[in-house]
C-alpha cells in the first residue's frame, strides 16, 4: 500500500531564520492534525529554544473564499484554511501535465482520480518559497486562483498580501516551443493560460493480473 495526500490542514511551506522549507502537498506530511499560526519552534546549540521570534511565518494552501482585504485572527482564520485527509491507495498516484487548455489522458493502465491546474511554485515574503514535484499530486490543483495559500505570523494573524506570488505551468501550442515568448499581462480569463493536469493511479486489476502471469 502506498500513502497519498488526498487529516486536517495543508501545510504549504514554512519559514524559519529567514530561510524557506516546503512541503509537497501530494504527500502525508503536508496535511497536518492541527492548525497553528506558528506550529514550530526554533532551537540552537546553546541550549535555548525561541518561539514566535525573528518573524518566522506559516504559509496554508487557502480555501476559495475571497480574499479579505484585512489580516484574519482567531477562530476567523479557520475558514481561510484548506483541509485534507490522508488516504492509503493500493498503486502508486502521479501527475501529468498537457501544458494545453484540456486534460491529459491517463496513461494505458491507469485510472483518472482529479483534474486540475498545474501548480509549479511559490514565494511569499522575502526571497524564499518552494515548489511541487510535477510528478506529484500536489502539483494539479483542483482549483485555480492566483494567490492559492495564505500568510500566518507570531502575532497569531493570517493575511492575503501582494508579496506573495504563485507559478504556474502555462499553455504552449507546438508553434511556439521554440519561439520568443509574446510578452504579455493577463487580467481576466487568468485561469485560460493556465495548463491542465490530470492525476493518475496505476489501475490495481492491473497490476493483480501482471502478477498473476508471472506467478504463472
Amino acid at each position: 500500500m502506498v500513502l497519498q495526500k488526498c487529516g486536517k490542514d495543508s501545510l504549504l511551506y514554512f519559514i524559519g531564520n529567514e530561510r524557506a522549507h516546503q512541503q509537497d502537498l501530494g504527500m502525508a506530511g503536508s496535511c497536518l492534525q492541527k492548525f497553528s499560526v506558528l506550529p514550530f519552534v526554533r532551537c540552537d546549540l546553546q541550549n535555548v529554544c525561541n518561539y514566535a521570534q525573528n518573524n518566522d511565518l506559516s504559509y496554508w494552501l487557502s480555501t476559495q473564499l475571497p480574499i479579505p482585504s484585512e489580516p484574519k485572527s482567531g477562530y476567523e482564520v479557520k475558514q481561510y484554511i484548506s483541509r485534507c485527509a490522508v488516504c492509503e491507495v493500493p498503486t502508486n498516484v502521479i501527475s501529468i501535465h498537457s501544458q494545453t487548455r484540456d486534460s491529459p489522458a491517463c496513461p494505458s493502465g491507469w485510472i483518472r482520480l482529479w483534474d486540475g491546474y498545474s501548480f509549479v511554485m511559490h514565494r511569499g515574503s522575502g526571497a524564499d518559497g518552494g515548489g511541487q514535484s510535477l510528478q506529484s499530486a500536489g502539483s494539479c490543483l483542483e482549483n485555480f486562483r492566483t494567490t492559492p495559500f495564505i500568510e500566518c505570523n507570531g502575532m497569531g494573524k493570517c493575511q492575503f498580501t501582494s508579496q506573495k506570488l504563485s507559478f504556474w505551468l502555462s499553455v504552449l501550442t507546438d508553434f511556439d516551443q521554440f519561439g520568443m515568448p509574446p510578452m504579455q499581462t493577463i487580467k481576466q480569463n487568468t485561469r485560460e493560460s493556465v495548463s491542465r493536469c490530470r492525476v493518475c493511479m496505476k489501475d490495481p486489476q492491473v497490476r493483480s493480473g501482471q502478477e498473476n502471469i508471472r506467478t504463472l
